[in-house]
Protein backbone atom coordinates (compact mmCIF):
# COMPACT_ATOMS: atom_id res chain seq x y z
CA UNK A 1 0.00 0.00 0.00
CA UNK A 2 1.08 3.17 -1.04
CA UNK A 3 2.28 6.18 1.66
CA UNK A 4 -1.19 7.47 2.66
CA UNK A 5 -2.32 11.38 1.49
CA UNK A 6 -3.63 14.04 3.49
CA UNK A 7 -4.45 16.59 1.04
CA UNK A 8 -5.77 20.23 2.27
CA UNK A 9 -8.07 21.50 0.09
CA UNK A 10 -10.42 24.99 0.64
CA UNK A 11 -11.28 27.85 -1.42
CA UNK A 12 -7.98 30.99 -1.61
CA UNK A 13 -7.17 32.42 1.82
CA UNK A 14 -8.87 29.87 4.42
CA UNK A 15 -4.99 29.22 6.03
CA UNK A 16 -4.42 25.64 3.77
CA UNK A 17 -0.61 26.34 4.07
CA UNK A 18 -0.75 28.31 7.02
CA UNK A 19 -2.05 24.99 8.26
CA UNK A 20 0.38 22.81 6.70
CA UNK A 21 3.29 24.74 8.09
CA UNK A 22 1.73 24.22 11.74
CA UNK A 23 1.41 20.50 11.43
CA UNK A 24 4.72 19.93 10.25
CA UNK A 25 6.35 22.49 12.46
CA UNK A 26 8.58 23.93 9.75
CA UNK A 27 8.01 26.55 7.26
CA UNK A 28 7.31 24.63 4.80
CA UNK A 29 4.46 26.96 1.97
CA UNK A 30 4.69 30.39 1.42
CA UNK A 31 2.15 32.07 3.57
CA UNK A 32 0.44 35.40 2.10
CA UNK A 33 -2.45 37.45 2.22
CA UNK A 34 -2.67 37.75 -1.32
CA UNK A 35 -4.99 34.82 -2.84
CA UNK A 36 -3.26 32.33 -5.45
CA UNK A 37 0.01 32.00 -3.86
CA UNK A 38 0.26 28.32 -3.64
CA UNK A 39 0.26 26.84 -7.36
CA UNK A 40 1.83 23.61 -7.13
CA UNK A 41 1.34 21.03 -5.21
CA UNK A 42 3.61 20.86 -1.46
CA UNK A 43 4.16 17.91 0.44
CA UNK A 44 5.75 16.96 3.66
CA UNK A 45 6.04 13.59 5.09
CA UNK A 46 4.62 13.48 8.76
CA UNK A 47 5.46 10.73 11.17
CA UNK A 48 2.56 10.80 13.81
CA UNK A 49 2.62 7.58 16.08
CA UNK A 50 3.65 4.52 13.92
CA UNK A 51 1.98 5.76 10.92
CA UNK A 52 3.47 7.93 7.89
CA UNK A 53 1.34 10.00 5.65
CA UNK A 54 1.91 13.01 3.08
CA UNK A 55 0.72 16.16 3.79
CA UNK A 56 -0.13 18.01 0.66
CA UNK A 57 -0.75 21.66 0.15
CA UNK A 58 -2.96 22.33 -2.69
CA UNK A 59 -3.64 25.70 -4.78
CA UNK A 60 -6.78 27.79 -4.12
CA UNK A 61 -10.22 26.49 -5.10
CA UNK A 62 -12.08 29.25 -8.07
CA UNK A 63 -8.79 31.50 -7.62
CA UNK A 64 -8.39 33.39 -10.75
CA UNK A 65 -4.93 33.69 -11.17
CA UNK A 66 -3.04 36.59 -12.24
CA UNK A 67 -0.97 34.97 -14.98
CA UNK A 68 -3.58 32.96 -16.49
CA UNK A 69 -2.70 29.69 -14.93
CA UNK A 70 -5.79 28.91 -13.43
CA UNK A 71 -6.50 25.71 -15.51
CA UNK A 72 -3.22 24.57 -14.22
CA UNK A 73 -3.36 25.04 -11.10
CA UNK A 74 -6.85 23.25 -10.68
CA UNK A 75 -5.19 20.19 -12.86
CA UNK A 76 -2.88 20.35 -9.71
CA UNK A 77 -6.05 20.23 -7.49
CA UNK A 78 -7.45 17.81 -8.95
CA UNK A 79 -4.60 15.70 -9.00
CA UNK A 80 -3.96 16.14 -5.45
CA UNK A 81 -7.90 15.38 -4.89
CA UNK A 82 -7.36 12.08 -7.07
CA UNK A 83 -4.82 10.73 -5.45
CA UNK A 84 -5.62 11.46 -1.78
CA UNK A 85 -6.20 9.24 1.16
CA UNK A 86 -8.09 11.82 3.50
CA UNK A 87 -9.12 15.45 2.30
CA UNK A 88 -8.48 17.92 4.99
CA UNK A 89 -11.78 20.62 3.31
CA UNK A 90 -10.38 23.32 5.38
CA UNK A 91 -12.89 26.94 5.95
CA UNK A 92 -12.77 30.25 7.24
CA UNK A 93 -14.04 30.26 11.05
CA UNK A 94 -13.95 33.96 11.76
CA UNK A 95 -15.99 34.93 8.50
CA UNK A 96 -18.21 31.89 8.21
CA UNK A 97 -19.86 30.87 5.29
CA UNK A 98 -19.32 31.99 1.96
CA UNK A 99 -20.44 31.14 -1.87
CA UNK A 100 -17.54 29.94 -2.49
CA UNK A 101 -16.87 27.02 0.21
CA UNK A 102 -20.50 25.88 -1.34
CA UNK A 103 -18.55 25.47 -4.79
CA UNK A 104 -15.64 23.78 -2.90
CA UNK A 105 -18.42 21.81 -1.21
CA UNK A 106 -20.51 20.94 -4.43
CA UNK A 107 -17.08 19.83 -6.11
CA UNK A 108 -15.77 17.73 -2.88
CA UNK A 109 -19.39 15.60 -2.94
CA UNK A 110 -18.51 14.08 -6.40
CA UNK A 111 -15.74 12.09 -4.91
CA UNK A 112 -15.76 8.63 -2.30
CA UNK A 113 -12.77 10.38 -0.58
CA UNK A 114 -13.26 10.45 3.88
CA UNK A 115 -14.00 13.94 4.12
CA UNK A 116 -12.15 15.84 7.49
CA UNK A 117 -13.80 19.17 7.69
CA UNK A 118 -11.15 22.28 9.73
CA UNK A 119 -12.87 25.14 10.65
CA UNK A 120 -9.96 27.19 10.77
CA UNK A 121 -8.95 30.47 12.37
CA UNK A 122 -11.37 29.72 15.48
CA UNK A 123 -8.48 31.38 17.63
CA UNK A 124 -10.94 31.70 20.62
CA UNK A 125 -12.99 28.81 22.46
CA UNK A 126 -16.02 31.35 21.92
CA UNK A 127 -15.68 30.78 18.17
CA UNK A 128 -16.31 27.19 18.42
CA UNK A 129 -19.92 27.27 19.11
CA UNK A 130 -20.46 29.28 15.86
CA UNK A 131 -19.41 27.02 13.41
CA UNK A 132 -22.75 24.72 13.12
CA UNK A 133 -23.56 26.54 9.46
CA UNK A 134 -20.00 24.60 8.40
CA UNK A 135 -21.97 21.55 9.37
CA UNK A 136 -24.03 21.88 5.74
CA UNK A 137 -21.12 21.75 3.51
CA UNK A 138 -19.84 18.05 4.43
CA UNK A 139 -21.08 15.03 6.20
CA UNK A 140 -18.13 14.83 7.91
CA UNK A 141 -16.50 15.64 11.30
CA UNK A 142 -15.21 18.77 12.30
CA UNK A 143 -12.19 20.11 14.01
CA UNK A 144 -11.78 24.01 14.86
CA UNK A 145 -8.12 24.97 14.73
CA UNK A 146 -6.02 27.90 15.52
CA UNK A 147 -3.02 28.27 13.88
CA UNK A 148 -2.68 31.70 14.87
CA UNK A 149 -3.20 30.79 18.74
CA UNK A 150 -2.16 27.14 18.11
CA UNK A 151 -4.96 25.57 19.23
CA UNK A 152 -6.22 21.90 19.10
CA UNK A 153 -3.37 20.88 16.86
CA UNK A 154 -3.10 17.56 18.87
CA UNK A 155 -6.96 16.92 18.14
CA UNK A 156 -6.85 17.29 14.48
CA UNK A 157 -3.72 15.10 14.67
CA UNK A 158 -5.56 12.73 16.22
CA UNK A 159 -8.96 12.90 13.80
CA UNK A 160 -6.44 12.66 10.97
CA UNK A 161 -4.89 9.46 12.43
CA UNK A 162 -8.25 8.15 12.96
CA UNK A 163 -9.38 8.63 9.21
CA UNK A 164 -6.47 7.31 8.24
CA UNK A 165 -6.08 3.57 6.99
CA UNK A 166 -5.45 0.94 10.30
CA UNK A 167 -0.98 1.04 10.60
CA UNK A 168 -1.49 -2.41 10.43
CA UNK A 169 -2.46 -2.57 6.59
CA UNK A 170 0.52 -0.10 5.72
CA UNK A 171 3.70 -1.29 4.67
CA UNK A 172 5.61 -0.26 7.23
CA UNK A 173 8.89 -1.07 5.56
CA UNK A 174 7.78 1.24 2.54
CA UNK A 175 7.06 4.00 4.87
CA UNK A 176 10.45 3.50 6.73
CA UNK A 177 12.25 3.16 2.91
CA UNK A 178 10.46 6.90 2.27
CA UNK A 179 10.79 8.18 5.90
CA UNK A 180 14.72 7.47 5.45
CA UNK A 181 16.73 10.10 4.25
CA UNK A 182 17.15 9.70 0.63
CA UNK A 183 20.30 9.14 -1.50
CA UNK A 184 20.90 12.43 -2.09
CA UNK A 185 18.93 15.83 -1.79
CA UNK A 186 19.35 17.84 -5.06
CA UNK A 187 18.05 21.73 -5.57
CA UNK A 188 17.64 22.38 -9.06
CA UNK A 189 18.47 26.68 -9.36
CA UNK A 190 18.51 28.83 -12.02
CA UNK A 191 16.41 32.19 -13.74
CA UNK A 192 13.44 31.89 -14.56
CA UNK A 193 11.96 29.48 -17.46
CA UNK A 194 14.97 27.91 -17.93
CA UNK A 195 13.57 23.97 -17.43
CA UNK A 196 13.90 23.25 -13.95
CA UNK A 197 10.13 21.98 -13.81
CA UNK A 198 9.99 20.35 -16.89
CA UNK A 199 12.82 18.74 -15.62
CA UNK A 200 11.33 17.71 -12.26
CA UNK A 201 8.57 16.17 -14.39
CA UNK A 202 11.05 13.94 -16.06
CA UNK A 203 12.50 13.33 -13.23
CA UNK A 204 9.34 12.24 -11.26
CA UNK A 205 7.02 10.93 -14.30
CA UNK A 206 4.48 12.88 -13.79
CA UNK A 207 2.96 16.10 -13.93
CA UNK A 208 4.11 17.45 -10.47
CA UNK A 209 5.02 20.35 -11.53
CA UNK A 210 3.17 23.28 -13.44
CA UNK A 211 5.15 24.25 -16.90
CA UNK A 212 4.45 27.33 -18.93
CA UNK A 213 6.05 29.71 -20.63
CA UNK A 214 5.30 32.14 -18.67
CA UNK A 215 8.44 33.13 -16.57
CA UNK A 216 8.49 32.61 -12.90
CA UNK A 217 5.70 30.14 -12.79
CA UNK A 218 7.02 28.19 -9.66
CA UNK A 219 7.06 30.64 -6.49
CA UNK A 220 8.25 28.44 -3.81
CA UNK A 221 10.77 25.37 -3.20
CA UNK A 222 9.03 22.39 -3.40
CA UNK A 223 10.65 18.87 -2.66
CA UNK A 224 9.85 16.05 -5.22
CA UNK A 225 10.85 12.36 -4.24
CA UNK A 226 11.57 10.24 -6.95
CA UNK A 227 13.26 7.00 -7.21
CA UNK A 228 15.57 5.83 -9.54
CA UNK A 229 17.74 2.29 -9.89
CA UNK A 230 16.03 1.43 -6.32
CA UNK A 231 17.44 4.30 -4.77
CA UNK A 232 15.39 7.26 -3.00
CA UNK A 233 16.07 10.81 -4.37
CA UNK A 234 14.69 14.50 -3.50
CA UNK A 235 14.66 16.98 -5.89
CA UNK A 236 14.27 20.49 -4.90
CA UNK A 237 12.73 22.99 -7.71
CA UNK A 238 13.17 26.42 -6.61
CA UNK A 239 11.59 29.40 -8.08
CA UNK A 240 13.37 30.70 -11.07
CA UNK A 241 15.15 33.95 -9.40
CA UNK A 242 15.80 37.72 -11.32
CA UNK A 243 17.64 40.72 -9.76
CA UNK A 244 16.64 41.78 -6.19
CA UNK A 245 15.52 45.41 -7.48
CA UNK A 246 12.88 43.79 -9.60
CA UNK A 247 11.65 41.46 -7.29
CA UNK A 248 8.11 42.64 -8.32
CA UNK A 249 6.10 41.51 -4.14
CA UNK A 250 6.75 39.70 -1.08
CA UNK A 251 5.88 36.72 -3.06
CA UNK A 252 9.31 36.63 -5.18
CA UNK A 253 11.22 38.08 -2.17
CA UNK A 254 10.13 35.04 -0.21
CA UNK A 255 10.74 32.63 -3.47
CA UNK A 256 13.89 33.67 -3.64
CA UNK A 257 14.75 33.71 -0.12
CA UNK A 258 13.96 29.81 -0.08
CA UNK A 259 15.76 29.30 -3.07
CA UNK A 260 19.20 30.14 -1.55
CA UNK A 261 18.02 28.11 1.58
CA UNK A 262 17.78 24.91 -0.45
CA UNK A 263 21.04 25.63 -2.01
CA UNK A 264 22.08 25.51 1.91
CA UNK A 265 20.33 22.56 2.83
CA UNK A 266 21.18 20.75 -0.81
CA UNK A 267 23.43 17.80 -1.12
CA UNK A 268 24.23 18.97 -5.08
CA UNK A 269 23.59 22.10 -6.85
CA UNK A 270 21.98 21.57 -10.35
CA UNK A 271 22.60 24.92 -11.75
CA UNK A 272 20.47 25.46 -15.01
CA UNK A 273 21.43 27.30 -18.25
CA UNK A 274 19.39 27.73 -20.92
CA UNK A 275 21.18 26.64 -24.17
CA UNK A 276 19.84 29.38 -26.11
CA UNK A 277 20.45 32.70 -24.10
CA UNK A 278 23.69 34.18 -22.82
CA UNK A 279 24.82 33.68 -19.49
CA UNK A 280 23.35 36.75 -17.07
CA UNK A 281 23.98 38.90 -13.58
CA UNK A 282 21.22 36.51 -12.29
CA UNK A 283 22.87 33.49 -12.89
CA UNK A 284 26.28 34.65 -11.92
CA UNK A 285 24.34 36.04 -8.75
CA UNK A 286 23.14 32.36 -8.24
CA UNK A 287 26.85 30.88 -8.46
CA UNK A 288 28.09 32.72 -6.08
CA UNK A 289 25.70 32.19 -3.60
CA UNK A 290 26.96 28.30 -4.82
CA UNK A 291 30.24 29.03 -4.40
CA UNK A 292 30.05 31.01 -0.61
CA UNK A 293 28.23 27.85 0.11
CA UNK A 294 31.11 25.23 -0.97
CA UNK A 295 28.36 23.16 -2.50
CA UNK A 296 29.29 20.43 -5.23
CA UNK A 297 27.26 21.74 -8.03
CA UNK A 298 26.93 20.77 -12.20
CA UNK A 299 26.61 23.48 -14.29
CA UNK A 300 23.05 21.65 -16.60
CA UNK A 301 22.51 23.64 -20.30
CA UNK A 302 18.86 22.69 -20.47
CA UNK A 303 17.10 22.51 -23.68
CA UNK A 304 20.61 21.55 -25.89
CA UNK A 305 18.39 20.56 -29.12
CA UNK A 306 17.96 24.35 -29.21
CA UNK A 307 21.67 24.94 -28.61
CA UNK A 308 22.16 22.76 -31.81
CA UNK A 309 20.00 24.65 -33.87
CA UNK A 310 22.22 27.22 -33.44
CA UNK A 311 25.05 25.73 -34.36
CA UNK A 312 26.46 25.39 -30.70
CA UNK A 313 28.99 22.75 -29.77
CA UNK A 314 29.73 21.52 -26.17
CA UNK A 315 33.41 22.95 -26.51
CA UNK A 316 31.72 26.21 -26.99
CA UNK A 317 29.60 26.05 -24.39
CA UNK A 318 31.93 24.80 -21.48
CA UNK A 319 34.50 27.56 -22.72
CA UNK A 320 32.12 30.18 -22.48
CA UNK A 321 30.79 29.23 -18.92
CA UNK A 322 35.12 28.83 -18.02
CA UNK A 323 35.09 32.87 -19.45
CA UNK A 324 32.16 33.97 -17.58
CA UNK A 325 32.62 31.89 -14.25
CA UNK A 326 36.42 31.35 -14.22
CA UNK A 327 36.68 30.33 -10.14
CA UNK A 328 33.97 27.46 -10.66
CA UNK A 329 36.02 25.85 -13.80
CA UNK A 330 36.19 22.48 -11.53
CA UNK A 331 32.24 22.62 -12.01
CA UNK A 332 31.40 19.81 -14.02
CA UNK A 333 29.01 20.52 -17.25
CA UNK A 334 26.36 18.13 -18.59
CA UNK A 335 24.22 18.82 -21.67
CA UNK A 336 20.49 17.89 -21.43
CA UNK A 337 16.77 18.30 -22.70
CA UNK A 338 14.61 17.99 -20.33
CA UNK A 339 11.71 18.13 -22.14
CA UNK A 340 12.48 14.80 -23.82
CA UNK A 341 14.31 13.31 -21.31
CA UNK A 342 17.44 13.15 -22.81
CA UNK A 343 20.80 12.75 -20.66
CA UNK A 344 18.54 12.98 -17.99
CA UNK A 345 19.45 9.97 -16.01
CA UNK A 346 22.93 10.58 -16.79
CA UNK A 347 23.03 13.26 -15.19
CA UNK A 348 21.32 12.11 -11.47
CA UNK A 349 24.22 9.30 -12.09
CA UNK A 350 26.67 12.31 -12.62
CA UNK A 351 25.41 14.22 -9.39
CA UNK A 352 25.82 10.69 -7.31
CA UNK A 353 29.18 10.64 -8.72
CA UNK A 354 29.60 14.84 -7.08
CA UNK A 355 28.48 13.56 -3.68
CA UNK A 356 30.81 10.66 -3.83
CA UNK A 357 33.76 12.60 -4.32
CA UNK A 358 32.69 15.22 -1.81
CA UNK A 359 33.16 12.29 1.07
CA UNK A 360 36.53 11.38 0.31
CA UNK A 361 38.85 11.65 2.82
CA UNK A 362 42.47 11.75 1.99
CA UNK A 363 45.16 10.69 4.31
CA UNK A 364 47.65 13.24 6.09
CA UNK A 365 50.47 11.24 4.54
CA UNK A 366 49.45 11.63 0.74
CA UNK A 367 48.30 14.94 1.46
CA UNK A 368 51.02 16.10 3.10
CA UNK A 369 53.07 14.77 -0.09
CA UNK A 370 50.89 16.82 -2.25
CA UNK A 371 51.47 19.91 -0.49
CA UNK A 372 54.90 19.46 -0.31
CA UNK A 373 55.43 19.14 -3.95
CA UNK A 374 53.46 21.59 -4.89
CA UNK A 375 55.49 24.06 -2.83
CA UNK A 376 58.68 23.32 -3.68
CA UNK A 377 57.13 23.61 -7.67
CA UNK A 378 56.05 27.61 -6.35
CA UNK A 379 56.99 28.63 -3.05
CA UNK A 380 54.39 31.26 -1.32
CA UNK A 381 55.76 34.42 -2.25
CA UNK A 382 57.70 36.67 0.60
CA UNK A 383 55.87 39.42 2.51
CA UNK A 384 58.13 42.49 2.92
CA UNK A 385 61.70 40.38 4.46
CA UNK A 386 58.97 37.71 5.92
CA UNK A 387 58.97 34.61 4.35
CA UNK A 388 55.69 32.65 4.13
CA UNK A 389 56.85 29.10 5.79
CA UNK A 390 53.94 25.77 5.59
CA UNK A 391 54.74 23.29 8.34
CA UNK A 392 51.65 20.68 7.90
CA UNK A 393 48.50 20.01 6.45
CA UNK A 394 45.61 17.88 7.30
CA UNK A 395 41.90 17.30 6.31
CA UNK A 396 39.55 17.80 9.32
CA UNK A 397 35.89 17.18 7.47
CA UNK A 398 34.07 16.37 4.09
CA UNK A 399 31.27 18.09 2.22
CA UNK A 400 32.92 19.62 1.69
CA UNK A 401 36.23 18.34 1.83
CA UNK A 402 38.09 20.94 4.28
CA UNK A 403 41.70 21.51 4.96
CA UNK A 404 43.77 23.07 7.57
CA UNK A 405 47.34 24.00 6.73
CA UNK A 406 49.40 25.02 9.16
CA UNK A 407 52.07 28.21 8.51
CA UNK A 408 54.09 30.74 10.72
CA UNK A 409 51.43 33.41 9.70
CA UNK A 410 48.28 33.09 7.47
CA UNK A 411 48.87 36.94 6.69
CA UNK A 412 51.86 36.07 4.90
CA UNK A 413 50.25 33.27 2.46
CA UNK A 414 48.84 35.76 -0.38
CA UNK A 415 45.22 35.19 -2.17
CA UNK A 416 47.45 34.66 -5.59
CA UNK A 417 48.80 31.74 -4.13
CA UNK A 418 45.77 30.49 -1.92
CA UNK A 419 44.10 30.19 -5.34
CA UNK A 420 47.07 27.96 -6.85
CA UNK A 421 46.98 25.71 -4.62
CA UNK A 422 43.79 24.79 -4.20
CA UNK A 423 43.54 24.46 -7.99
CA UNK A 424 46.31 22.30 -7.63
CA UNK A 425 45.00 20.19 -5.26
CA UNK A 426 41.93 19.49 -7.42
CA UNK A 427 44.46 18.48 -9.97
CA UNK A 428 46.43 16.00 -7.73
CA UNK A 429 43.53 14.88 -5.06
CA UNK A 430 40.73 12.43 -5.82
CA UNK A 431 38.01 15.32 -5.45
CA UNK A 432 38.38 17.24 -9.01
CA UNK A 433 35.07 18.24 -9.68
CA UNK A 434 34.35 19.57 -5.88
CA UNK A 435 35.13 22.90 -3.55
CA UNK A 436 37.53 22.56 -1.61
CA UNK A 437 37.46 24.65 1.25
CA UNK A 438 41.03 25.49 2.80
CA UNK A 439 41.89 27.35 6.52
CA UNK A 440 45.59 28.80 7.72
CA UNK A 441 46.48 28.75 10.84
CA UNK A 442 49.21 29.86 13.28
CA UNK A 443 51.73 27.35 14.51
CA UNK A 444 51.15 27.93 18.19
CA UNK A 445 54.61 29.14 20.27
CA UNK A 446 54.73 25.89 22.52
CA UNK A 447 55.69 24.04 19.43
CA UNK A 448 57.95 26.41 18.42
CA UNK A 449 60.72 24.83 21.29
CA UNK A 450 60.48 21.22 19.19
CA UNK A 451 62.69 20.37 16.59
CA UNK A 452 60.37 17.91 15.38
CA UNK A 453 57.74 20.73 14.37
CA UNK A 454 59.75 21.59 11.51
CA UNK A 455 58.94 18.43 10.05
CA UNK A 456 54.99 17.89 8.85
CA UNK A 457 54.97 14.02 9.66
CA UNK A 458 55.53 14.74 13.17
CA UNK A 459 52.78 17.47 13.27
CA UNK A 460 50.27 17.34 16.36
CA UNK A 461 46.31 17.75 15.08
CA UNK A 462 45.12 21.05 14.50
CA UNK A 463 42.27 22.82 17.32
CA UNK A 464 39.85 23.59 14.34
CA UNK A 465 38.52 26.41 17.54
CA UNK A 466 42.10 28.87 16.76
CA UNK A 467 41.89 28.54 13.13
CA UNK A 468 42.05 31.24 11.21
CA UNK A 469 40.66 31.31 7.54
CA UNK A 470 41.97 33.64 4.71
CA UNK A 471 40.62 32.48 1.82
CA UNK A 472 38.77 34.47 -0.72
CA UNK A 473 36.46 37.00 0.59
CA UNK A 474 32.56 36.20 -0.55
CA UNK A 475 31.09 37.08 -3.24
CA UNK A 476 29.26 40.99 -2.84
CA UNK A 477 26.11 39.74 -3.92
CA UNK A 478 22.90 41.57 -2.73
CA UNK A 479 21.13 38.61 -1.26
CA UNK A 480 18.09 38.63 1.70
CA UNK A 481 18.54 37.64 4.77
CA UNK A 482 18.62 34.34 5.67
CA UNK A 483 15.73 34.39 8.04
CA UNK A 484 13.89 36.59 5.69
Amino acid sequence: MPVPKVVIVGRPNVGKSSLLNWLARKRISIVEPTAGVTRDRVTYLMHEGDQYFELVDTGGIGVVDSDDLSADIEQQINTGIDEATLILFVVDGSIGRVPLDLDVSTRLRKVKTPILLVVNKCDSPKNDHEVSEFYALADAPLVCTSVLGDRNRDKLLKAILRMLPPADDFDIEEGERVAADPELKLAIVGRRNVGKSTFINALAQTERMIVSEIPGTTRDSVDVRFELDGKSFVAIDTPGVRKKKSLANDIEFYGLTRALRSIRRADVVLMFFDASQTISMVDKQLVGEIAEQYKPCIFVINKWDLGQEAQMTTEKWSKYLIDALGSMKHVPVAFITAKDEVNVKKLINLAQTIAKQAQIRVPTAKLNAAVQALIERNHPPMRGNRPAKIYFATQIGVAPPTIVVKCNDPKLIDKGWQRYLVGALHDMLPFPEVPIKVYYRSRVKAESTDPSAEHLDNEPEPDVSEMVFTGDEPLDLELPPDDA
